[in-house]
């Protein structure tokens, strides 16, 4: 049941770094929570199979790190990508 917190800690930092980065009309605001929940997910669920218990502090450790560290290279790709897109379909279509 622990792992609520971890899917949760995530979702929050997510949420933290949607609003903290720029473009973010470029893409949804839930997808930077998403990204967060999972990767601090699977970060708990793989330290759990490797045999790391919950009393110690890795786990809760790596529900805090992880995340960010992956949340904030994906957001920034995935915005600059969508901003390049949109960028070729203006002018592909001469719209802009």
């Amino acid at each position: 049941m622990q792992i609520l917190i971890a899917f949760i800690v995530g979702a929050v930092i997510g949420l933290g770094i949607h609003f903290q980065l720029h473009q973010r009309l470029t893409r949804g605001v839930v997808l930077a929570p998403m990204i967060g929940a999972v990767s601090a997910g699977i970060a708990w669920t793989i330290l759990t199979w490797v045999g790391v218990g919950i009393d110690t502090p890795w786990p809760w450790l790596a529900a805090l790190i992880v995340p960010i560290v992956v949340t904030y290279p994906a957001v920034i790709a995935i915005s600059r990508s969508r901003v390049a897109h949109d960028g070729r379909e203006k002018a592909r279509l001469g719209i802009g």
